[in-house]
């Protein structure tokens, strides 16, 4: 991690934070695809861990749909969390390089499809078996990747649940997730002190690009900045798949 000035982490952080506090989402994913292109995957989601526990934790827990959330995403959401430990499993015996590939693809797929404006659409009836099937592939690519995103959020925006209640939603996955990442780089050994201190330290630049995403969101068009989010994290998909081979 010395190759890396803690100065560029603490700006990855703020610019997360920034598209986080615009469009609710990104943080995570962000941090991963510019923190690979000079760190190795493990070190990356190391250092994601406290700044995206605490900043998804606050977007799962206020809202007041904490509970409606639980009672009906909880078939997806228990496999997304328990099923991170075996995508830990694969992470820790495959070549990592091979991740983070997987890593450049679901970030390319992610932002090429709402580029494209390709959404899901689920019914009640789909829901209840789409959400345990997508929450086991969420948890193992989880693991794998350290991503939350894919196939997720895709789940998530399918099943018709109201602006507030998605940003919400996804709160509580990433949260939850968050915590099961925690574990499964523990189990295998991925952990360190230094590590752990500077993705606590990662905390107020993310808090900080959070505030400053939440005026951006208040004076510039939130399609336009979604747009410009999406080309840039293709942009780095991409980076990070031509990186990688």
């Amino acid at each position: 991690m010395e190759d890396l000035p803690l100065i560029v982490i603490a700006a990855t952080f703020v610019v997360a934070g920034l598209v986080k506090g615009v469009i609710g989402l990104g943080l995570p994913t962000i941090t991963l695809a510019a923190l690979t292109v000079a760190l190795d995957l493990p070190q990356a989601m190391a250092l994601l861990l406290i700044p995206s526990f605490v900043t998804n934790l606050w977007q799962g827990v206020v809202g007041g749909n904490l509970m409606l959330i639980l009672r009906r995403l909880w078939p997806f959401l228990v496999p997304a969390v328990l099923l991170v430990w075996v995508g830990g499993l694969i992470f820790v015996e495959v070549d990592h390089r091979l991740m983070t590939l997987l890593l450049g693809v679901l970030v390319a797929i992610y932002a090429a499809l709402n580029l494209a404006g390709i959404r899901l659409t689920l019914s009640r009836a789909q829901e209840t078996w789409a959400g345990p099937v997508l929450g086991v592939a969420n948890g193992v690519l989880t693991g794998m990747t350290g991503s939350f995103v894919m196939p997720g959020v895709m789940f998530l925006q399918a099943i018709g649940l109201s602006r507030d209640v998605l940003v919400q939603a996804m709160g509580v996955l990433f949260s939850l997730s968050t915590i099961a990442l925690a574990v499964a780089l523990q189990g295998g050994g991925m952990l360190s002190a230094e590590l752990g201190i500077v993705s606590l330290a990662g905390v107020i630049p993310a808090l900080i690009g959070m505030v400053l995403g939440q005026q951006v969101r208040k004076r510039l068009s939130e399609a336009l900045f979604r747009k410009v989010f999406f080309w840039a994290l293709l942009a780095l998909g991409l980076y990070i798949i031509a990186n990688a081979l």
